[in-house]
């Protein structure tokens, strides 16, 4: 029994030292991506247990964190495909809660999350780990197994479309400030 323990003990040991590691990037990583808190926080959950459950195929530990992205990825272009067939009512304002959610409140700062919604999936997952994440575009491609020229097309038309609702945006605004004066 002390010998399959004493076996069995080296591996969760170095697993949550890793993923300690890696937890706050991840969690900003799944915010950027899915653009809320609770959806970044069950992402998370969901990719570490995956990751659990999967440690012992990892053969290279040096890879971890490319790993462990990777899977993170995956379950965020799944939540966000879910959420896309999901209609969502607005709430009466007598109604609302208001809490703080830090990725919304960042997103809206840097006015991102007006021109986000454009993006598909995919294309918001490649913007997300290009700029959030600083990754090369043949790490992205490596990273979600795909070819180069797929991640730079997918770059290309998700930049096109931000250019486009940005300037769609602002022309939108400057036509209602006219209005009002």
């Amino acid at each position: 029994m002390e010998a399959a323990l004493a076996l069995a003990a080296p591996w969760p040991v170095t697993y949550v030292e890793l993923a300690e590691q890696v937890l706050d990037d991840a969690y900003r990583l799944a915010g950027y991506i899915l653009g809320e808190s609770t959806e970044a926080e069950d992402a998370v959950q969901e990719a570490l247990t995956r990751s659990w459950q999967a440690w012992p195929t990892l053969r290279d530990q040096a890879r971890f964190e490319p790993w462990f992205d990777r899977i993170l990825v995956n379950i965020c272009r799944d939540r966000l495909r879910k959420k896309r067939g999901i209609r969502i009512e607005e709430l009466n304002d007598d109604l609302a809660v208001y809490i703080e959610d830090p990725f919304r409140a960042a997103l809206a700062r840097a006015e991102v999350d007006s021109l986000l919604h454009v993006l598909n999936p995919d294309q918001r997952i490649v913007v997300g780990l290009r700029f959030w994440k600083d990754l090369s575009l043949q790490q992205i491609a490596d990273m979600l197994d795909v070819p180069l020229g797929t991640v730079q097309s997918r770059l290309h038309y998700a930049l096109r479309a931000l250019r486009e609702e940005a300037e769609r945006t602002t022309r939108a605004n400057g036509l209602s400030a006219e209005v009002r004066r």
